[in-house]
């Protein structure tokens, strides 16, 4: 008999130490000030750079969901640039996601940090993997968690296939926003949309009812997103710069589907694709044990000089 995603995390985290409190920082760099998250340091050990995805959320993401990760290394969070804590840009509606990636290095420098390890996951991954490309001698390894594909001709599909996914309610609330209308960058359209595509991430439908996203809106955000949409984009060429070792995570069946991860992982000179089964685009908690063993022992080759 198969365990449940939820038993299946619940036993995992009984198992864990408890999340260490995050120190809070404000960093100035490029112009901007970012809301930065550090859990203890690790003495010897590089720290973990933890991008969160979603486009218009802030790091509380990934927190506490990574924490397991603070056991061994010092896990780095921050809010992008308009979301969260963080300062918006002047200009934000001329965001791209591009400056996301440029802050990435900008910060890594502001901290001081010669070289990190850099976690990306969702549209985080596409932020880590262009940032990974720019900042080639600041990143050790990079860990790509259901990343957005190299191209965006995933994206046309999605609404779709999410709705595939979805019954009753929760497809009439999806169905009811014309991801048309997303293309205008409308921070609580973005919002709203966000939050109806969330239960089409969970391989489990019964345990996506456990979780919901933040209630949280973000012009800045939103402009990144809506340009998305509206021009597409391309990153081929770009990831044939990134030199880190790299680990591509991917749920076998996340609404993403997997063959944008075997795609990333076959650009990338130094990757290595890892598919997780019964788990979607959250494999940290729908099959932490096997998340978690992955990772932290990609991450403990790097500490041993593998």
């Amino acid at each position: 008999m198969t365990t449940p995603a939820r038993q299946r995390y619940t036993e995992f985290r009984k198992a864990q130490p408890r999340a260490p409190r995050l120190a809070r920082r404000t960093v100035r760099t490029r112009g901007l000030e970012f809301a930065v998250f550090s859990s203890p340091l690790v003495e010897g050990l590089a720290p973990l750079l933890c991008v969160n995805g979603g486009l218009i959320y802030a790091h509380s993401l990934l927190w506490p969901a990574l924490s397991p990760l603070s056991a061994r290394r010092q896990l780095i969070l921050y809010d992008q640039r308009g979301r969260g804590a963080s300062q918006a840009p002047p200009a934000f509606q001329s965001s791209r996601i591009e400056y996301d990636a440029g802050d990435i290095a900008a910060l890594r420098e502001a901290l001081g940090i010669a070289r990190w390890d850099i976690l990306g996951h969702s549209w985080g991954g596409g932020i880590a993997m262009l940032a990974a490309a720019k900042d080639p001698r600041g990143v050790r390894r990079l860990v790509l968690v259901d990343a957005v594909g190299p191209t965006s001709e995933w994206l046309p599909s999605l609404h779709s296939d999410a709705l595939a996914r979805l019954r009753g309610p929760e497809r009439d609330a999806l169905a009811a926003i014309d991801p048309a209308s997303l293309l205008s960058g409308h921070p609580t359209l973005h919002a709203e949309y966000s939050r109806a595509l969330y239960p089409a991430y969970f391989a489990d439908h019964d345990y996506a009812a456990v979780f919901s996203p933040p209630r949280e809106a973000s012009a800045t955000g939103a402009a990144v997103a809506g340009r998305l949409r509206r021009e597409g984009y391309d990153w081929r060429s770009l990831l044939g710069a990134v030199t880190a070792r790299t680990l591509v995570v991917h749920g076998l069946q996340d609404v993403l589907p997997p063959s944008l991860a075997r795609e990333t992982a076959a650009l990338i000179l130094r990757a290595e694709l890892a598919l997780i089964d019964r788990a979607g685009h959250m494999p940290f908690w729908e099959q932490p044990a096997a998340f978690f063993d992955r990772v932290s022992a990609f991450l403990d080759d790097a500490d041993r000089g593998a």
